[in-house]
């Protein structure tokens, strides 16, 4: 099988020693901004146990209920931080669209605040902010789009960094492509931090370098082809994108290669993946269980019964096994100093390429 079912992996990789090790239960956490609950898979599979979640979107908080059997909190900015439980690490893939290229062009557009100035998503890294401080979680880990680090010629990035420094964390960031781990280019931002100083470092992924066509399926509903219209207005505004000398467009891409990035607008034509069906046929967009599988999701993860509310969370989703790997490192850095161990530790988490992920 060459997707994730069950406790197997992507292209067919089983959890790296830290995860097979760690006790269940050995660690809380909270899941915010939580979506369909990517992040929780990857924690749980380190071990830990969510004590809390929230989520203000009615359909995603759906699918978080059918698959997880509790129904997220909603709007985080209603929830006094007094009533969240204590826990030990804080997990928040906070809104991207007030700082994603995509959002930004969209916004400047219709001449519309950006960034920290969007009243509505911008400032919900505050409420990561506000309930830092009243819970002093012994670590964090955000996740975000790449652009993040350079909206606003870094501005943006040194306010975040500045803020989670004033609460007295110890912060660490690395930009991550999901590609050697599912057959997607997809860049983002992660940002840990702990509340002591620690030789923490950023994972090196396994190089699975899986393809795009390990993920398709073999028999697609004919639903899922353009139709003739949507085809041809593709290729019109392909055809004007490149008279104006730019790559905006429609992609057919490689079943040999990786996609472009899945984003949450893949609902409205599939433009930036699109299969190819050979001469006679229109392209098609992926099925919302193929965004599963180019996601990493598990096979068994119950899906919305509207493929459009499917495209949208798939879309805003985290990569699970690649937050996984993450969850692996910074999970032996709290038993580590929980334990007190010798500062000179080096722990091998075990991967295709046998390279070693040190904590020393």
């Amino acid at each position: 099988m060459n997707f994730v079912a069950g406790t197997k992996y992507f292209n067919g990789q089983r959890p790296g020693v830290a995860a097979e090790t760690m006790k269940k239960n050995s660690f809380t956490f909270i899941d915010l901004f939580a979506g369909i609950g990517g992040m929780r898979i990857a924690f749980e599979r380190a071990g830990g146990r969510c004590v809390f979640s929230s989520e203000w979107n009615e359909h995603s908080r759906q699918t978080y209920f059918e698959n997880f059997g509790e129904m997220p909190a909603g709007d985080i900015t209603q929830i006094d931080a007094s009533d969240i439980p204590d826990h030990d690490i804080l997990l928040a893939g906070f809104p991207c669209q007030p700082f994603s290229l995509a959002g930004i062009s969209k916004k400047d557009s219709l001449k519309m605040p950006h960034g920290f100035d969007d009243e509505t998503q911008g400032t919900l890294f505050f409420d990561i902010v506000r309930i830092l401080k009243k819970k002093k979680p012994r670590a964090f880990l955000l996740e975000n789009v790449k652009n993040l680090k350079f909206h606003d010629k870094g501005r943006t990035f040194k306010i975040i960094e500045r803020k989670l420094r004033s609460l007295g964390y110890d912060i660490h960031s690395k930009v991550i492509d999901a590609k050697t781990i599912v057959p997607q280019h997809r860049e983002r931002i992660f940002i840990a931090g702990f509340r002591k100083p620690t030789a923490f470092e950023f994972p090196e992924m396994p190089m699975r370098n899986p393809k795009l066509k390990s993920i398709l399926e073999k028999r697609v509903d004919k639903k899922y082809t353009l139709t003739d219209g949507v085809w041809a207005a593709l290729k019109k505004h392909a055809a004007r994108s490149r008279k104006n000398g730019n790559g905006f467009g429609y992609r057919l891409a490689d079943p040999d290669g990786i996609s472009k990035t899945l984003s949450a607008r893949y609902y409205k034509d599939g433009a930036e993946i699109l299969i190819s069906q050979g001469r006679k046929r229109n392209p098609r967009r992926l099925t919302p269980r193929e965004c599963a599988r180019l996601m990493g999701f598990p096979a068994r993860f119950k899906m919305p019964e509207s493929d459009n509310r499917a495209y949208r969370q798939f879309g805003n989703a985290v990569v699970p096994p690649l937050v996984e790997k993450i969850a692996e490192i910074l999970v032996l850095h709290l038993h580590r100093r929980k334990k007190n161990h010798p500062s000179r530790v080096c722990v091998k988490i075990r991967n295709p390429t046998t390279r070693c992920t040190h904590l020393c």
